[in-house]
């Protein structure tokens, strides 16, 4: 906290994703109690210039060092640091004047800052899943010598607090809802043609492309169930997932009694972004109201998992522990970007990860080290898989 001004300090990774600019959106409602002190993106100098502009950080960088020599050229003379390379990432994460840190990265690229914005004391505000999926057992020694963690996925933010107040010996099980993404309902035959365009249509939320394909396969649930054992601590087999399609309902607890606690608000990633910039206390006024004269229906269905197979896949790594989790994370960002590129039909997604999952034996992650190495060899295995696939038309994943 700033002493003259009282502000909280944050540095946002990631600032100009969908997560980021609305951060950014949290940030300006509430000039009086947030400031900026530092942003990075991956290679987008053009946005990342009117942000800098606009918030005035002490700190910017891009990992793209082509991009950050021109974001340097135009900044020049305004007195904000630039930096360039994935070391910017580790920079902004343990900023001297930053209370916060929000992890927007996309990918295991996070797993780093995650780890030294730990290291150097800060809340860690995560909505990088991959960072708890690659390196839990890292993220989870880093938080018992300091830091903290706010959850930013809406499931795992309204999981949080959900369980605030509450003693986990009183928890019987954590229930993720999903919203089924675009091919709800569908037989497992008809998503053998399904294009890049309708794979990206999500119903519910507008967000990044790999996630949003993710949500298609049902991954991200995966990936989020995998998030929900290292955050919260439960066993697999007390970690749920229910189909919620109007997404209204967040997430669930379910208690020894058998009552349920749930989170519930119309979709906007702003409110768990807020929860956590502001946490413990919560600022208003919201940024969408839901009136609950105006909501029809909440309805729940459980998943397909013949259909939706990376849900299984995703458990299978988790109770597997160990690197087991990462190299299922690298196998499935390999494979997403064939799709998306028009080199693997949309079913070839899980079909790569799963190959890459049988060739692997786990073992324990210790250093960032044994992360680095594994993820490595799982994308070079998945695009093994890949190539091997792609002797076929790739014709259906293509826009």
């Amino acid at each position: 906290m700033d002493k003259e001004t009282g502000k909280r300090g944050v540095s946002i990774l990631g600032s100009t994703g969908s997560i980021g600019r609305q951060a950014l959106e949290v940030v300006e409602a509430h000039p009086d109690r947030l400031r900026v002190v530092a942003l990075t993106a991956h290679s987008n100098y053009q946005l990342l210039e009117e942000q800098a502009r606009r918030f005035r950080p002490l700190f910017v960088g891009l990992v793209d060092e082509g991009a950050a020599a021109e974001l340097r050229r135009r900044l020049s003379g305004m007195g904000m640091a630039v930096s360039a390379g994935a070391e910017c990432l580790l920079e902004a994460a343990v900023h001297p004047e930053a209370e916060v840190v929000l992890n927007a990265v996309v990918g295991s690229a996070g797993l780093p800052p995650t780890l030294a914005a730990l290291g150097a004391g800060k809340r860690l505000a995560l909505a990088n899943k991959e960072s708890m999926v690659a390196g839990g057992d890292l993220v989870l020694q880093a938080l018992r010598e300091g830091g903290e963690i706010v959850p930013v996925d809406s499931e795992h933010g309204a999981v949080f607090h959900c369980l605030r107040g509450e003693e986990m010996r009183h928890v019987e099980s954590i229930v993720l809802t999903a919203s089924g993404g675009p091919f709800r309902g569908r037989r497992r035959e008809d998503l053998a043609s399904v294009t890049v365009r309708e794979a990206l249509s999500h119903p519910t939320w507008s967000m990044g492309r790999k996630i949003t394909v993710d949500s298609a396969t049902l991954m991200n649930k995966g990936l989020e169930v995998i998030e929900a054992h290292f955050l919260f601590g439960l066993p697999y087999s007390r970690i749920k997932v229910v189909v919620h399609p109007q997404s209204v309902i967040h997430s669930l607890v379910e208690f020894v009694d058998g009552s349920f606690a749930a989170q519930l608000s119309l979709p906007d990633m702003r409110l768990p972004i807020s929860l956590a910039l502001s946490y413990p206390e919560r600022w208003g006024p919201p940024f969408t109201r839901t009136v609950l004269a105006e909501l029809e229906k909440l309805t729940f269905e459980e998943v397909d998992r013949e259909t939706f197979a990376c849900l299984d896949l995703a458990y299978r790594a988790g109770e597997a522990g160990g690197t087991a989790p990462a190299v299922l994370n690298a196998a499935n960002e390999v494979a997403v970007a064939a799709f998306l590129r028009g080199r693997l039909p949309f079913l070839g997604i899980e079909e790569v990860i799963a190959a890459t999952l049988e060739e692997h034996r786990p073992r324990p992650v210790r250093t960032l080290q044994d992360v680095q190495e594994v993820e490595e060899w799982a994308r070079a295995r998945a695009e093994e898989a890949v190539e091997t696939q792609a002797g076929n038309p790739a014709e259906p994943g293509r826009s």
